[in-house]
């Protein structure tokens, strides 16, 4: 092959490949699962648990969640200060790169006041999960009965 073939050649390998690189999605490292709310009765405020996953190479903060379904939803945080518990509201919470963060009773979770319609047993509610990166995920969490403690 002739060098002016062997350069056109490569030129359009080289073009080819930077066009389907180009043409890739950006990834989406922050995934949601496992996402569960506690009923329970009236308007008393419901808690949240799932698993917030990220599989990118930089870590990336959960900072917000919201739902149709409550009028106000906001990320807590169950702090223990010897024999007494409270929880706190936070801003932001950090998943660490390649890593997964449980949002469990007693430890972080998502606390959703305010709903619009009473809570059925074994229904699903969307919620929708903001992160730091400007990625957005919603998942379908079960209602689960007030006694539930874990998955």
């Amino acid at each position: 092959m002739n060098t002016s073939r062997q350069l056109l050649l490569a030129a359009l390998l080289c073009g080819a490949s930077f066009q389907a690189f180009a043409a890739e999605p950006a990834s989406a490292p922050a995934s949601v699962s496992d996402c569960w709310i506690r009923a329970l009765p009236g308007d008393l405020p419901k808690g949240g648990y799932f698993k917030a996953h990220n599989a990118g190479d930089q870590p990336v903060n959960l900072v917000g969640i919201s739902s149709t379904a409550f009028g106000m939803a906001m990320l807590h945080q169950t702090q223990s200060q010897g024999s007494t518990s409270s929880m706190a509201m936070v801003e932001q919470v950090p998943v660490p790169a390649h890593g997964t963060l449980v949002f469990a009773p007693g430890n972080y979770h998502a606390m959703l006041e305010e709903p619009k319609q009473a809570l059925k047993v074994g229904s699903t509610i969307p919620l929708t999960f903001s992160f730091s990166n400007g990625q957005k995920v919603t998942a379908a969490c079960a209602v689960k009965s007030a006694g539930t403690m874990g998955q």
